[in-house]
């Protein structure tokens, strides 16, 4: 049995961005070394550790089921060495790439501005901010944290709840003055609709009054976009009635470019969560991150 003394632990580093680059030369570019460099630091480390880590194919490399297992706990032994590093610098500056995966209209919205703050405070982290409305795989991706809106599905993945949001059904004053101003659900419904098609249901809504009453609300087929931000902008352009997300149109309801219709009804609150690979260290880059998210939400809530 192999133990830490026979294993070079500044191959652990090489490994984990393998795994997170997906192939050999990713993981060189990432690491600004040699692509023979990498696949010997590969091929020594297996034969360190006595175990098949990798599977090698002409193009990417999967990992094996004791790779698997290997990479989270080599994950853990870095996260540990970077935070014993910055408690040495007095919590000083941090380092490296942290990659953040967010959902179109909240990462433009919230999460850039945080990371843009971080960056500023830190200078010699580099940021990478990855939207899109589809689910991404965190460690196939290499992503440090993904944001994720609405029910979490089960997952080895640690997550920290960083708020709450709702959606209001909303639409322009045009829209209105050409339909009228609703004044019951069924009327609601009966308007074009704006949905997401990346949602399960796009077409389907439930919906909660202020006294607690439920009703699901069943539009009738209309224009539907595959990002929040493109129902957002038919919205705005008068395509439709929209259930939109409170964070994403709070400042055109304000602004009067959009108007909140049947204001006592709205989907029942649903998390914002901070999702990033289990580890019982957490990256400080992470750590940092998060902390930062949370701090921000919360103070645009007080």
């Amino acid at each position: 049995m192999a133990s830490a003394s026979d294993v070079n632990l500044n191959r652990l580093g090489v490994f984990v961005a393998v795994v997170e680059a997906g192939s050999l030369t990713a993981a060189a570019d990432r690491l600004g070394i040699a692509k023979t460099m990498v696949s010997t630091h590969m091929q020594r480390l297996e034969a360190e550790v006595g175990a098949s880590l990798l599977v090698r194919t002409t193009r990417r490399v999967s990992v094996t089921e004791a790779g698997r297992s290997f990479y989270e706990a080599s994950r853990q032994i870095l996260n540990v060495a970077d935070e014993a590093l910055l408690a040495l610098e007095g919590g000083g500056t941090l380092r490296g790439t942290l990659r953040v995966a967010t959902p179109v209209d909240y990462g433009a919205i919230v999460v850039a501005p945080v990371l843009v703050a971080l960056r500023q405070q830190h200078p010699e982290l580099h940021i990478e901010l990855m939207s899109s409305d589809r689910l991404v795989n965190l460690v196939a991706e290499g992503v440090d944290v993904a944001i994720r809106i609405g029910r979490l599905a089960d997952s080895s993945h640690h997550a920290v709840k960083i708020g709450s949001f709702t959606r209001w059904l909303v639409a322009s004053p045009d829209f209105i003055a050409k339909w009228g101003m609703p004044s019951t659900l069924a009327a609601v419904t009966a308007l074009p609709f704006v949905g997401n098609a990346v949602l399960p249901k796009p077409l389907v809504l439930l919906l909660e009054s202020k006294g607690g009453r439920k009703q699901t609300a069943r539009f009738g087929t209309g224009f539907l976009a595959d990002t929040a931000t493109g129902c957002r902008a038919a919205t705005l352009a008068g395509g439709g009635v929209a259930a939109l997300t409170n964070f994403s149109v709070a400042e055109d309801v304000e602004a009067g470019r959009l108007v909140r219709l049947l204001p006592d009804w709205a989907a029942p609150a649903a998390g914002i969560h901070a999702l990033f690979p289990s580890a019982r260290y957490p990256a400080p880059k992470v750590r940092v991150f998060v902390d930062a998210l949370k701090a921000h939400v919360g103070s645009a809530h007080a």
